[in-house]
Order: C-alpha cells, then structure tokens, then sequence
C-alpha cells in the first residue's frame, strides 16, 4: 500500500451534520446548517460551532451570544441539507421546511421541535480565518422523550442521527461496540487461558 501525499486541507471526518436556530423567537429567527461542530470541554459543558462570517446567521449569533445546536436524524435530512444551502436572506427556512419553533428555556432563540436533541449555548467567539469559532457553553439540553425508556434512559442511537463526510451524508446506524469494549474482550481472554 502506497501514501499519495494529497493537498493540505480539512479531511477530518465524518462530522456531525446539525441544525443551528438563532435568533430570536419573538422577531427573526433562522437556521443554519453546521458540520464544524463538536465538543470542547465536559465540566462545565462546552462545545463550539465555526462559522463564516459572510454567513446570515453570523450576525444574529454575534449580537445576541445565542444559539441552539439541534441534532438531525434520517428525517430531517433534506431540511439539514436544505438550511445549508439556502440562504435565510431569501426565505423563511422554518417555513420552507416545515420546522417548527418552540420556546427555549435559557436563551432567546427557538429550539427545533422535530429534532431529538436540542443544545441550548451561550457563546464567545474566536476570529481564527475564514471561519470564526463561537466558543459556547451548554446551558440547557432537551430531549425527545419518545426515545427514553421506562427505566428513564435516553436511547440516543434510536434516533437515526445523521453524519456528514466529504460531501455526503450517512445514517449512523451499524454500532461496533460500546465504549471501553476492547479492554473487556481483552480482559475477558485472559480470563479464559487462566481457566485452562
């Protein structure tokens, strides 16, 4: 097997595919689509989007430090693909997809109904070339409870979360193992030879 040393670049991925509400739901709000996602810090709860600055929603995140980050799945993806595509300038996205806004509980900008998992973020940002990184703290997070069970767990993975790699995007679907899993096979081997 041979290396092909190719053009330097972002070929980070797959990457999650998400919607981001901004705005505010009394007066204008809209949404952008945003694969430059990702978590920045468990305690206190951290993650950041980047986004460039000639983009619509730029400005409303900019002046309100606001914004929700809001899972996609199987059936949101001509929506997340739509949002990404199409300016909030030219249209109303809410409408045009058939989304539905509800009230958040920590910021003023709307949450998407639809979507199984809604990151409610306080922001700062990080001018670092042609994207701008908004630094956000995680204030609030809603769940869809058709996904928790009657023990009170969130099956995430039931939701068929969408990822987005080199132009195309995938149902994350097929599980390969649960976190830690190498180490209890592994275990689980040695458990075996020592019994014979």
């Amino acid at each position: 097997m041979s290396k092909i040393n190719f053009k330097p670049g972002n070929m980070l991925y797959p990457l999650p595919a998400v919607m981001v509400s901004c705005g505010d739901i009394a007066q204008e709000a809209n949404i952008l689509t945003v694969a430059w996602t990702g978590t920045i810090c468990t305690n206190p709860p951290m993650v950041y989007i980047s986004v460039r600055p000639e983009r619509y929603s730029y400005a409303m995140i900019r002046e309100t430090g606001e914004f929700v980050i809001n899972l996609t799945t199987k059936k949101l993806a001509r929506a997340t693909d739509f949002c990404g595509v199409r300016s909030g300038r030219d249209l109303d996205k809410w409408n045009e997809c058939h989304l539905t806004k509800i009230p958040a509980d920590t910021v003023r900008c709307p949450m998407i109904a639809e979507s199984p998992v809604n990151i409610e973020c306080q922001v700062t940002i990080n001018e670092l070339g042609s994207h701008h990184m908004f630094l956000a703290k995680v204030t609030a997070v809603h769940v869809d409870d058709a996904y928790i069970d009657e023990k009170g767990t969130f099956h995430l993975n039931d939701t068929g979360l969408l990822a987005y790699s080199h132009g195309t995007y995938h149902e994350l679907a097929k599980a390969m193992g649960n976190f830690g899993y190498s180490v209890r096979k592994t275990h689980r081997k040695k458990q075996k030879r020592k019994k014979r």
